[in-house]
Parts: C-alpha cells; structure tokens; sequence
C-alpha cells in the first residue's frame, strides 16, 4: 500500500471511530471543528449543520477560483442480524480482507466518510499546489438531501464544486439522478384468534442487500418481496393470520432480511413448513448466481400464542396482496446509454405500526 493510500486511509479510520448516524452528526462535527481550528482554517457553519471549512492558497494559486471540495458527514449505519454492533456509539471496525477494506458485520460508511478523507489529506499535504479550498461537509444525506435540501449559500463564496460522493477513481460525473420518497399506508383490523393457534416466524435472511443507486442492476433480491411471496404460498395451504411484519431498515438500502409472524391451526403447521421449504428451493434456484447465501426459514415463535391478537384474514390477504402488486428493481434502462439505469423502484422498509391487539 503506497504512502499516500495509507494517509487517506488513517483519516477515513479517525473518522469511523466516530457515530455518525444521519440526523445525528453533532459528535463529527465537533470533531471537525476542532480539526479545523487546531490549523487555523476558517469555519463557518449553518443553521442545519453543514460546514464550511475555508483553507487558504498555496503559495502562487492566490488568485486562482475557490474550489469547493463536498461530502457528507453521515453514514447508512446497517449491520447482520447478529451484529451487537451500536450505531449511537460503537466505532467502526475495519476489516482488511487482501485488498479490500470491508467492516465487520456492518456498512462501512466509505459513503461518504471516505470523501472527507480525502478532503483531509489534501489539505494536509503541503506538497499539494492547491487553489484556495472551501471543505464543504453536508448533514443528513442519506434520510433525504436535507442537508443539501437547507444549504445557506453565504457560507461558502466558490463556484467551481467537486462532490466526491461516486464510485469510480480517476471518472468525473456531471449529472445527478432524482428521487423521490413514498409513505403508503394502508389501515387494517385486528382481532383475537383461538387459543389453540399456533405462532411461527417465516424469515428471509442471508441476502447481499446494497445501495438503491448502485447495486440495483445487479438483480439482488428485496427481502421484503421474498417474504410478500412466502406469505401468499402459505396462504394457498393455511387461513394464516398476520401479527407482525417487518424488513428492511433505510429507505435507500435493499433490504436484506425480514420477517412476519403468523398464527395458524396446529394441523397447519407441517403443511406449511413443507410449503416454505419447496420455496426455499425455488427462491434458491432462481437467485443461484445473485444471492448465494439466501435463507427462507419457518421457525416456532419465542411468543407464546395462547392469548393475542391478528390482523383479520381478510386484512391479511389485503396486506399480502399489496406486497406483492408493489414494485420493485429496475423499471427502465437510459435509451442514450443503454447501460444506465434510468428509472427504478425500491420497496425499502415494511412494518405494521401500532399493536394488532388494539
């Protein structure tokens, strides 16, 4: 590892030690501020959080434009489901695995930690000629450009900006792509079932998840799609009930685990363990290449279903048919550039709020 890569790297590594969940980047910035006065850069920062760190010219780019050098302070903070790890205050661990720098059983926060790296060591380097810098470190991109979004622009005076926030060394992209959040809702009824129910769990586990906007070619599977389809096969040989359902954690992530408990008649059981298992296979089989580690389990709940409530079962098909109408993946492909994305769908985050038994 040259010199150089191993500087970027010892900064990215301060950076993780550091909690920097979006909306939560007061301890980063923090550190930043102080970072900024120990050298006697300028700051000037926001009434949202963002920051601006203003270094002076080498000696002779005087007069050269303010460039603007941008990231963003948070991280999408997910983890395995067995990770104990702590986004509030748990630093990152790094995990070296060859040439790879992975972390151990949660994201790894390279977006965006990894530009603000970057933007350290450059300035840092008095080898590096450089124009006078504006360091311009956003807040709360991940839950939705609010950062960005609430930017005041009297705290930085450049015009010429880099955002350095992509995927591949040594390319320049001039673009962005848009997005948009959709909250939908859908209002169900719950009611008592019998005492002799049974509650089992049906997990989706194991998947690759990823980013929306970098991994959703890939043809990874949702979770929370693979679950819809495990719910709609127990229905076909069960009157199932829905008692809780939940998957995925960010709404720019594909989720990769999920899961629902259901109560059903105890003769119904094995009949649906055998009908998730034929699943698994199936599910197996399709996403052999893209998801090599995908789980489909049917396990006996921790809960006791002597006494509860469920969704109804007309509520329960209503819930499950609406999974599966909702879209998800690629919707079209860029006709100038066939190979750019230019429409997708993300079914991120399922739950049911609020208690069934109310």
């Amino acid at each position: 590892m040259d010199t150089q890569t191993r500087t970027v790297l010892d900064k990215f590594e301060q950076i993780s030690r550091i909690p920097r969940r979006s909306k939560h980047e007061d301890q980063i910035s923090k550190w930043f501020q102080n970072w900024a006065a120990d050298r006697g850069f300028g700051l000037r920062k926001d009434p949202a959080g963002n920051l601006c760190i203003a270094v002076g010219p080498s000696a002779g780019r005087e007069n050269a434009p303010v460039v603007i050098v941008q990231g963003h302070m948070d991280m999408v903070c997910e983890k395995t489901e067995d990770s104990t790890h702590d986004f509030t205050s748990d630093p990152i661990r790094f995990v070296y695995d060859g040439d790879w720098l992975k972390a151990d059983g949660t994201s790894l926060g390279a977006d965006n930690g990894i530009a603000l790296a970057l933007a350290m060591a450059l300035v840092e380097d008095e080898a590096v000629v450089h124009p006078p810098l504006e360091l311009l470190f956003t807040v709360d991109e991940e839950s939705g450009l609010t950062g960005a979004t609430k930017l005041d622009a009297d705290i930085f005076s450049g015009r010429y900006l880099l955002n350095i926030d992509s995927e591949e060394e040594g390319v320049f992209t001039v673009g962005c792509a848009g997005g948009k959040d959709v909250s939908l809702q859908l209002s169900a009824k719950s009611s008592p079932y019998p005492k002799q129910q049974r509650m089992v769990e049906v997990i989706v586990r194991g998947l690759c998840g990823g980013h929306s906007g970098v991994d959703i070619h890939k043809r990874r599977a949702s979770a929370n799609q693979l679950l819809a389809r495990a719910l709609l096969s127990a229905l076909t040989v069960s009157a199932v009930r829905l008692v809780s359902i939940k998957g995925g954690t960010v709404h720019n992530a594909i989720a990769r685990d999920a899961a629902a408990r259901i109560v059903c008649h105890p003769d119904d059981v094995s009949k649906l363990g055998d009908r998730i298992e034929q699943l698994e296979k199936l599910l197996r089989h399709e996403y052999a290449s893209a998801e090599p580690s995908l789980e489909l389990a049917f396990e006996p709940s921790a809960e006791d279903a002597v006494k509860g409530s469920a969704l109804t079962p007309e509520d329960t098909r209503r819930v499950v048919r609406l999974l599966m109408a909702l879209p998800h993946g690629v919707s079209g492909m860029c006709t100038d550039m066939p190979s750019i994305v230019s429409l997708e769908n993300l079914l991120s985050v399922i739950q049911i709020c609020g208690n069934p038994a109310q």
